[in-house]
Protein backbone atom coordinates (compact mmCIF):
# COMPACT_ATOMS: atom_id res chain seq x y z
CA UNK A 1 0.00 0.00 0.00
CA UNK A 2 1.49 3.58 -0.83
CA UNK A 3 2.20 5.36 2.28
CA UNK A 4 1.40 8.54 -0.46
CA UNK A 5 -2.57 7.37 -0.53
CA UNK A 6 -3.03 6.47 2.76
CA UNK A 7 -5.85 7.40 5.13
CA UNK A 8 -4.57 7.82 8.27
CA UNK A 9 -7.94 6.51 10.05
CA UNK A 10 -6.69 3.26 8.84
CA UNK A 11 -3.45 3.28 11.06
CA UNK A 12 -6.21 3.12 13.62
CA UNK A 13 -7.90 0.21 12.47
CA UNK A 14 -4.79 -1.34 12.01
CA UNK A 15 -3.25 -0.47 15.01
CA UNK A 16 -6.15 -1.84 17.68
CA UNK A 17 -6.43 -4.74 15.23
CA UNK A 18 -2.92 -5.54 16.01
CA UNK A 19 -3.07 -4.78 19.71
CA UNK A 20 -6.08 -6.87 20.65
CA UNK A 21 -4.24 -10.19 19.84
CA UNK A 22 -0.75 -8.63 21.95
CA UNK A 23 -3.33 -8.07 24.85
CA UNK A 24 -3.01 -11.95 25.22
CA UNK A 25 -0.33 -11.71 27.34
CA UNK A 26 -3.30 -10.20 29.83
CA UNK A 27 -5.14 -13.22 29.78
CA UNK A 28 -2.63 -14.74 31.04
CA UNK A 29 -4.22 -15.16 34.93
CA UNK A 30 -7.31 -17.11 33.05
CA UNK A 31 -5.08 -20.20 32.61
CA UNK A 32 -3.47 -19.96 36.85
CA UNK A 33 -6.79 -22.09 38.21
CA UNK A 34 -5.87 -25.18 36.01
CA UNK A 35 -2.47 -24.84 36.02
CA UNK A 36 -2.18 -24.41 39.84
CA UNK A 37 -4.35 -27.47 40.67
CA UNK A 38 -2.36 -29.90 42.28
CA UNK A 39 -1.48 -33.18 40.53
CA UNK A 40 -2.89 -35.28 43.46
CA UNK A 41 -6.32 -33.84 42.84
CA UNK A 42 -6.79 -34.51 39.07
CA UNK A 43 -4.77 -31.18 37.81
CA UNK A 44 -3.11 -32.19 34.49
CA UNK A 45 0.40 -29.74 35.52
CA UNK A 46 0.64 -29.37 39.16
CA UNK A 47 2.24 -25.64 39.00
CA UNK A 48 3.09 -23.29 42.02
CA UNK A 49 1.61 -19.78 42.00
CA UNK A 50 5.47 -18.90 41.87
CA UNK A 51 5.82 -20.84 38.40
CA UNK A 52 2.51 -19.22 36.76
CA UNK A 53 4.13 -15.90 37.62
CA UNK A 54 7.36 -16.90 35.98
CA UNK A 55 5.82 -17.55 32.61
CA UNK A 56 3.99 -14.18 32.84
CA UNK A 57 6.87 -11.92 33.98
CA UNK A 58 9.25 -13.58 31.59
CA UNK A 59 6.80 -12.68 29.13
CA UNK A 60 6.72 -9.24 30.60
CA UNK A 61 9.86 -8.94 30.74
CA UNK A 62 10.92 -10.02 27.08
CA UNK A 63 8.25 -8.29 25.67
CA UNK A 64 9.89 -5.31 27.33
CA UNK A 65 13.66 -6.01 25.75
CA UNK A 66 12.39 -6.64 22.30
CA UNK A 67 10.62 -3.16 22.34
CA UNK A 68 14.45 -1.80 22.27
CA UNK A 69 15.61 -4.30 19.09
CA UNK A 70 12.29 -3.63 17.46
CA UNK A 71 12.44 0.27 18.02
CA UNK A 72 15.86 -0.02 15.99
CA UNK A 73 14.63 -2.14 13.47
CA UNK A 74 11.59 -0.88 12.16
CA UNK A 75 13.56 2.58 12.18
CA UNK A 76 16.16 0.63 9.66
CA UNK A 77 13.47 -1.73 8.05
CA UNK A 78 10.22 0.08 8.38
CA UNK A 79 6.96 -0.72 10.60
CA UNK A 80 5.70 -3.26 8.47
CA UNK A 81 8.40 -6.04 8.36
CA UNK A 82 8.17 -5.99 11.92
CA UNK A 83 5.46 -6.62 13.11
CA UNK A 84 4.95 -9.18 10.33
CA UNK A 85 7.49 -10.58 12.26
CA UNK A 86 6.25 -10.11 15.80
CA UNK A 87 3.17 -11.37 14.71
CA UNK A 88 4.23 -15.24 13.39
CA UNK A 89 6.72 -15.25 16.49
CA UNK A 90 3.64 -14.76 18.65
CA UNK A 91 1.73 -17.37 16.79
CA UNK A 92 4.73 -19.71 17.11
CA UNK A 93 5.04 -18.97 20.23
CA UNK A 94 1.48 -20.69 21.59
CA UNK A 95 1.01 -23.07 18.95
CA UNK A 96 4.52 -24.65 20.39
CA UNK A 97 3.30 -23.69 23.73
CA UNK A 98 0.38 -25.77 22.68
CA UNK A 99 2.14 -29.07 21.40
CA UNK A 100 4.87 -28.45 24.05
CA UNK A 101 3.77 -27.16 26.77
CA UNK A 102 3.23 -29.91 29.66
CA UNK A 103 5.69 -28.97 31.94
CA UNK A 104 7.12 -25.55 33.57
CA UNK A 105 9.91 -25.00 31.59
CA UNK A 106 8.05 -25.94 27.62
CA UNK A 107 5.35 -23.07 28.56
CA UNK A 108 8.19 -20.68 30.13
CA UNK A 109 10.15 -20.50 27.24
CA UNK A 110 7.31 -20.94 24.57
CA UNK A 111 4.41 -19.14 25.99
CA UNK A 112 7.05 -16.35 28.31
CA UNK A 113 9.93 -16.16 25.65
CA UNK A 114 8.76 -16.62 22.18
CA UNK A 115 5.43 -15.56 22.59
CA UNK A 116 6.49 -12.61 24.94
CA UNK A 117 9.43 -11.87 21.91
CA UNK A 118 6.23 -11.52 19.39
CA UNK A 119 4.93 -9.11 21.54
CA UNK A 120 7.78 -6.98 21.94
CA UNK A 121 8.62 -6.90 18.31
CA UNK A 122 4.93 -6.02 17.40
CA UNK A 123 3.71 -3.33 20.00
CA UNK A 124 5.94 -0.64 18.92
CA UNK A 125 5.12 -0.64 15.60
CA UNK A 126 1.38 1.39 16.08
CA UNK A 127 2.28 3.79 18.72
CA UNK A 128 5.40 4.73 16.53
CA UNK A 129 3.30 5.07 13.58
CA UNK A 130 -0.05 6.40 15.15
CA UNK A 131 2.17 9.45 16.60
CA UNK A 132 3.71 10.39 13.37
CA UNK A 133 0.56 10.38 11.47
CA UNK A 134 -1.34 12.00 14.01
CA UNK A 135 1.24 14.61 15.73
CA UNK A 136 -2.21 16.87 16.32
CA UNK A 137 -3.41 14.25 18.23
CA UNK A 138 -0.80 11.93 20.35
CA UNK A 139 -2.25 11.34 23.49
CA UNK A 140 -5.47 10.02 21.99
CA UNK A 141 -3.93 8.42 19.11
CA UNK A 142 -1.69 6.76 21.92
CA UNK A 143 -4.65 5.53 24.08
CA UNK A 144 -6.49 4.56 21.12
CA UNK A 145 -3.92 2.60 19.31
CA UNK A 146 -2.88 0.33 22.49
CA UNK A 147 -6.27 0.19 23.27
CA UNK A 148 -6.76 -2.85 21.36
CA UNK A 149 -4.21 -4.18 24.02
CA UNK A 150 -6.57 -4.18 27.06
CA UNK A 151 -9.56 -5.06 25.45
CA UNK A 152 -7.98 -8.37 24.24
CA UNK A 153 -7.24 -9.47 27.24
CA UNK A 154 -11.34 -9.24 27.78
CA UNK A 155 -11.62 -11.27 24.40
CA UNK A 156 -9.37 -13.80 25.26
CA UNK A 157 -10.13 -13.99 28.91
CA UNK A 158 -14.03 -14.79 28.19
CA UNK A 159 -13.56 -17.09 24.89
CA UNK A 160 -11.01 -19.04 26.89
CA UNK A 161 -13.01 -19.17 30.53
CA UNK A 162 -16.87 -18.68 30.05
CA UNK A 163 -17.94 -17.58 26.27
CA UNK A 164 -19.65 -20.82 24.28
CA UNK A 165 -19.14 -22.98 27.23
CA UNK A 166 -15.10 -21.87 27.15
CA UNK A 167 -12.82 -22.76 25.19
CA UNK A 168 -10.90 -24.70 28.60
CA UNK A 169 -13.73 -26.34 29.44
CA UNK A 170 -15.00 -27.57 25.89
CA UNK A 171 -11.86 -28.00 23.93
CA UNK A 172 -9.26 -31.24 23.17
CA UNK A 173 -7.57 -30.06 20.24
CA UNK A 174 -5.26 -32.87 19.22
CA UNK A 175 -6.08 -34.65 22.12
CA UNK A 176 -4.16 -32.13 23.74
CA UNK A 177 -5.87 -30.56 27.57
CA UNK A 178 -7.65 -27.29 28.08
CA UNK A 179 -5.29 -24.91 28.33
CA UNK A 180 -2.88 -26.45 25.57
CA UNK A 181 -5.27 -26.52 22.79
CA UNK A 182 -6.53 -22.98 23.42
CA UNK A 183 -2.92 -21.96 23.18
CA UNK A 184 -2.73 -23.73 19.57
CA UNK A 185 -6.02 -21.90 18.55
CA UNK A 186 -4.84 -18.73 19.84
CA UNK A 187 -1.54 -18.78 17.92
CA UNK A 188 -3.17 -19.12 15.10
CA UNK A 189 -5.71 -16.67 15.40
CA UNK A 190 -2.99 -14.47 17.08
CA UNK A 191 -0.51 -14.83 13.88
CA UNK A 192 -3.69 -14.36 11.40
CA UNK A 193 -4.71 -10.69 12.67
CA UNK A 194 -1.53 -9.25 13.10
CA UNK A 195 -0.69 -9.73 9.71
CA UNK A 196 -3.69 -8.43 8.46
CA UNK A 197 -3.47 -5.67 10.62
CA UNK A 198 -0.20 -5.00 9.56
CA UNK A 199 -0.78 -4.00 6.31
CA UNK A 200 -1.34 -0.33 7.27
CA UNK A 201 1.72 -0.22 9.09
CA UNK A 202 3.74 2.15 7.09
CA UNK A 203 5.21 6.20 7.87
CA UNK A 204 3.67 9.27 6.60
CA UNK A 205 5.89 10.48 3.76
CA UNK A 206 8.82 12.79 5.12
CA UNK A 207 7.63 16.31 6.08
CA UNK A 208 3.61 14.97 6.84
CA UNK A 209 1.61 17.55 8.57
CA UNK A 210 -2.20 17.01 9.20
CA UNK A 211 -4.24 19.74 7.07
CA UNK A 212 -4.39 22.61 8.98
CA UNK A 213 -1.86 21.87 11.87
CA UNK A 214 1.38 23.27 12.22
CA UNK A 215 3.95 21.98 14.40
CA UNK A 216 4.66 24.10 17.74
CA UNK A 217 8.02 25.67 17.79
CA UNK A 218 10.87 24.64 19.95
CA UNK A 219 11.13 26.86 23.40
CA UNK A 220 13.83 28.08 25.79
CA UNK A 221 11.94 25.80 28.16
CA UNK A 222 12.59 22.97 26.59
CA UNK A 223 11.54 20.47 24.39
CA UNK A 224 8.16 19.21 26.12
CA UNK A 225 6.29 19.98 23.59
CA UNK A 226 7.98 16.99 20.88
CA UNK A 227 9.48 19.97 18.75
CA UNK A 228 13.11 19.10 19.59
CA UNK A 229 14.43 15.36 18.50
CA UNK A 230 17.02 13.42 20.48
CA UNK A 231 18.50 10.12 19.72
CA UNK A 232 18.78 7.51 22.05
CA UNK A 233 21.86 7.67 23.36
CA UNK A 234 20.62 12.02 23.69
CA UNK A 235 17.87 10.98 25.88
CA UNK A 236 19.41 8.73 28.23
CA UNK A 237 21.86 11.31 29.29
CA UNK A 238 19.13 13.53 30.69
CA UNK A 239 17.77 12.92 34.12
CA UNK A 240 14.17 12.97 32.63
CA UNK A 241 14.57 9.77 30.88
CA UNK A 242 15.17 7.86 34.48
CA UNK A 243 12.63 10.19 36.31
CA UNK A 244 10.15 8.79 33.47
CA UNK A 245 11.31 5.54 34.01
CA UNK A 246 10.98 4.98 37.84
CA UNK A 247 7.70 6.50 37.45
CA UNK A 248 6.41 3.72 34.93
CA UNK A 249 8.19 0.87 36.80
CA UNK A 250 6.26 2.04 40.14
CA UNK A 251 2.98 2.84 38.40
CA UNK A 252 2.77 -0.39 36.15
CA UNK A 253 4.23 -2.40 38.99
CA UNK A 254 0.61 -2.08 40.70
CA UNK A 255 -1.35 -2.81 37.92
CA UNK A 256 1.07 -6.04 36.89
CA UNK A 257 0.78 -7.60 40.33
CA UNK A 258 -3.36 -7.17 40.28
CA UNK A 259 -3.49 -8.66 36.62
CA UNK A 260 -1.97 -11.87 37.29
CA UNK A 261 -3.49 -12.54 41.18
CA UNK A 262 -6.93 -11.11 40.72
CA UNK A 263 -8.52 -14.67 40.35
CA UNK A 264 -6.49 -15.96 43.00
CA UNK A 265 -6.93 -13.10 45.39
CA UNK A 266 -10.86 -12.88 44.19
CA UNK A 267 -11.48 -16.20 45.00
CA UNK A 268 -9.39 -16.17 48.10
CA UNK A 269 -11.03 -13.05 49.61
CA UNK A 270 -14.24 -13.78 48.72
CA UNK A 271 -14.41 -16.91 50.59
CA UNK A 272 -12.38 -15.90 53.26
CA UNK A 273 -14.98 -12.55 53.91
CA UNK A 274 -18.21 -15.41 53.58
CA UNK A 275 -19.48 -12.97 50.69
CA UNK A 276 -20.38 -16.14 49.14
CA UNK A 277 -21.48 -19.36 50.69
CA UNK A 278 -22.34 -22.85 50.17
CA UNK A 279 -21.57 -25.90 48.72
CA UNK A 280 -20.95 -24.27 45.37
CA UNK A 281 -19.15 -21.26 47.48
CA UNK A 282 -15.54 -21.52 45.28
CA UNK A 283 -17.12 -21.78 41.97
CA UNK A 284 -19.20 -18.81 42.60
CA UNK A 285 -15.74 -16.97 43.94
CA UNK A 286 -14.77 -18.05 40.65
CA UNK A 287 -17.08 -16.50 38.44
CA UNK A 288 -17.13 -13.39 40.39
CA UNK A 289 -13.25 -12.88 40.42
CA UNK A 290 -13.50 -13.79 36.41
CA UNK A 291 -16.10 -11.12 35.85
CA UNK A 292 -13.34 -8.62 38.08
CA UNK A 293 -10.98 -10.35 35.53
CA UNK A 294 -12.90 -9.46 32.89
CA UNK A 295 -14.08 -5.91 33.41
CA UNK A 296 -10.27 -4.69 34.87
CA UNK A 297 -9.72 -5.17 30.76
CA UNK A 298 -12.59 -3.59 29.39
CA UNK A 299 -11.67 -0.77 31.67
CA UNK A 300 -7.60 -1.00 30.94
CA UNK A 301 -8.91 -0.29 27.55
CA UNK A 302 -10.86 2.45 28.43
CA UNK A 303 -8.49 4.25 30.39
CA UNK A 304 -5.87 4.22 27.41
CA UNK A 305 -8.32 6.56 25.68
CA UNK A 306 -9.37 8.26 28.29
CA UNK A 307 -6.07 9.18 30.20
CA UNK A 308 -4.73 9.87 26.82
CA UNK A 309 -7.08 12.64 25.50
CA UNK A 310 -7.10 13.62 28.94
CA UNK A 311 -3.60 14.31 28.97
CA UNK A 312 -4.36 16.48 25.05
CA UNK A 313 -5.66 18.87 27.52
CA UNK A 314 -4.23 19.05 31.14
CA UNK A 315 -1.09 17.67 29.92
CA UNK A 316 1.25 14.99 30.25
CA UNK A 317 2.83 15.97 33.47
CA UNK A 318 -0.60 16.68 35.11
CA UNK A 319 -2.08 13.31 34.44
CA UNK A 320 1.22 11.29 35.45
CA UNK A 321 0.93 12.98 38.48
CA UNK A 322 -2.96 12.24 38.86
CA UNK A 323 -3.22 9.06 37.66
CA UNK A 324 0.01 7.51 40.10
CA UNK A 325 -1.72 8.87 43.10
CA UNK A 326 -5.30 7.50 42.25
CA UNK A 327 -3.66 4.05 42.22
CA UNK A 328 -1.51 4.42 45.02
CA UNK A 329 -4.96 5.07 47.19
CA UNK A 330 -7.14 2.44 45.56
CA UNK A 331 -3.84 -0.29 46.32
CA UNK A 332 -4.10 1.08 49.60
CA UNK A 333 -7.77 -0.28 49.73
CA UNK A 334 -7.99 -2.74 47.62
CA UNK A 335 -7.47 -5.76 50.39
CA UNK A 336 -10.43 -4.26 51.99
CA UNK A 337 -12.31 -3.90 49.20
CA UNK A 338 -12.11 -7.50 48.03
CA UNK A 339 -14.04 -9.32 50.26
CA UNK A 340 -17.06 -7.95 48.99
CA UNK A 341 -18.49 -8.80 45.40
CA UNK A 342 -18.94 -5.72 44.01
CA UNK A 343 -16.01 -3.74 45.83
CA UNK A 344 -13.57 -6.73 44.17
CA UNK A 345 -15.34 -5.62 40.80
CA UNK A 346 -15.05 -1.67 41.45
CA UNK A 347 -11.72 -2.07 42.59
CA UNK A 348 -10.19 -3.98 39.81
CA UNK A 349 -12.15 -1.70 37.38
CA UNK A 350 -10.63 1.58 38.85
CA UNK A 351 -7.10 -0.08 38.83
CA UNK A 352 -7.75 -1.24 35.37
CA UNK A 353 -8.35 1.89 34.38
CA UNK A 354 -5.41 3.88 35.60
CA UNK A 355 -3.11 1.20 34.42
CA UNK A 356 -4.32 1.24 31.38
CA UNK A 357 -3.31 4.92 31.54
CA UNK A 358 0.26 4.54 31.90
CA UNK A 359 0.54 3.07 28.44
CA UNK A 360 -0.58 6.17 26.63
CA UNK A 361 1.00 8.75 29.01
CA UNK A 362 4.24 7.38 28.90
CA UNK A 363 4.31 6.83 25.35
CA UNK A 364 3.39 10.38 24.81
CA UNK A 365 5.15 11.85 27.79
CA UNK A 366 8.33 10.14 25.82
CA UNK A 367 7.36 11.66 22.35
CA UNK A 368 7.02 15.03 23.89
CA UNK A 369 9.89 14.98 25.86
CA UNK A 370 12.43 13.26 23.69
CA UNK A 371 11.07 14.02 19.68
CA UNK A 372 8.25 12.53 17.65
CA UNK A 373 11.05 11.18 15.49
CA UNK A 374 12.63 8.77 17.72
CA UNK A 375 10.05 7.55 19.82
CA UNK A 376 9.58 4.23 18.43
CA UNK A 377 13.18 3.79 19.74
CA UNK A 378 12.97 5.76 22.53
CA UNK A 379 10.10 4.55 23.74
CA UNK A 380 11.52 1.07 24.20
CA UNK A 381 14.11 2.48 26.23
CA UNK A 382 11.65 3.54 28.37
CA UNK A 383 9.33 0.47 28.61
CA UNK A 384 11.69 -1.59 29.97
CA UNK A 385 10.66 0.08 33.49
CA UNK A 386 7.42 -2.13 32.24
CA UNK A 387 9.61 -5.45 32.24
CA UNK A 388 11.18 -4.75 35.43
CA UNK A 389 7.77 -4.16 36.53
CA UNK A 390 6.32 -7.57 35.18
CA UNK A 391 9.13 -9.50 37.05
CA UNK A 392 8.72 -7.61 40.71
CA UNK A 393 4.84 -7.31 40.54
CA UNK A 394 3.87 -10.72 39.92
CA UNK A 395 6.62 -12.15 41.61
CA UNK A 396 6.03 -10.40 44.84
CA UNK A 397 2.37 -11.78 44.85
CA UNK A 398 3.79 -15.09 44.25
CA UNK A 399 5.84 -15.48 47.17
CA UNK A 400 3.51 -13.97 49.85
CA UNK A 401 0.80 -16.44 48.69
CA UNK A 402 3.06 -19.32 48.16
CA UNK A 403 4.29 -18.58 51.87
CA UNK A 404 0.80 -18.57 53.62
CA UNK A 405 -0.83 -21.54 55.59
CA UNK A 406 -3.40 -22.84 54.21
CA UNK A 407 -4.34 -20.01 51.50
CA UNK A 408 -4.73 -17.11 54.14
CA UNK A 409 -5.99 -14.26 52.57
CA UNK A 410 -3.86 -12.02 54.43
CA UNK A 411 -1.25 -13.46 52.29
CA UNK A 412 -2.19 -10.45 49.95
CA UNK A 413 -2.19 -7.60 52.42
CA UNK A 414 1.60 -7.16 52.20
CA UNK A 415 2.21 -6.89 48.04
CA UNK A 416 -0.84 -4.87 47.54
CA UNK A 417 0.48 -2.25 50.21
CA UNK A 418 3.90 -2.33 48.56
CA UNK A 419 2.27 -1.88 45.10
CA UNK A 420 0.37 1.16 47.18
CA UNK A 421 3.98 2.68 48.09
CA UNK A 422 5.50 2.60 44.58
CA UNK A 423 2.49 4.33 43.03
CA UNK A 424 3.25 6.86 45.70
CA UNK A 425 6.91 7.21 45.12
CA UNK A 426 6.04 7.34 41.39
CA UNK A 427 3.55 10.25 41.74
CA UNK A 428 6.09 12.06 43.89
CA UNK A 429 9.08 11.75 41.45
CA UNK A 430 5.80 13.57 38.60
CA UNK A 431 6.07 16.38 40.67
CA UNK A 432 9.55 17.26 40.11
CA UNK A 433 9.47 16.24 36.21
CA UNK A 434 10.52 19.23 33.65
CA UNK A 435 11.52 19.22 30.28
CA UNK A 436 14.71 18.79 28.58
CA UNK A 437 16.89 21.72 27.99
CA UNK A 438 18.15 21.57 24.70
CA UNK A 439 19.43 24.36 24.35
CA UNK A 440 21.92 23.55 20.94
CA UNK A 441 18.97 22.90 19.47
CA UNK A 442 16.53 26.01 20.49
CA UNK A 443 19.50 28.07 19.28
Amino acid sequence: MSEKTINRNLVVVGAILIQLCLGAIYAWSVFTKKLTVPLDEGGDYGFSATQTAWVFSAGLATFAVFMVIAGRLQAKLGPRPIAVVGGIVLGIGYILGGFLGKTFIAQLVCIGFIGGAGIGLAYVVPIAVGVKWFPDKKGMIAGLAVAGFGFGATLWVKLAGSWFGGLLNTTNLFGLPGVQSVFVIYGIVFAALVLLGSIVMVNPPAGYKPAGWEPPAPTAGGAATGAIDLTSGEMLKTPQFYMLWLMFLGSALAGLMVIYCIRLFGVDALQASGAVEGEDAAKLAGEWAGTAMALYAILNGLGRIIWGTISDVIGRKTSLIAMCVAQSLIMFAFYYMGGSTIGLVVGACIIGFNFGGNFALFATATADYFGNKNVGTNYGWVFLAYGLAGIVGPQVAGYFKDAAKGGDVAAWFTPFVIAGVACAIAAVIGLALKPPKVKAAVE
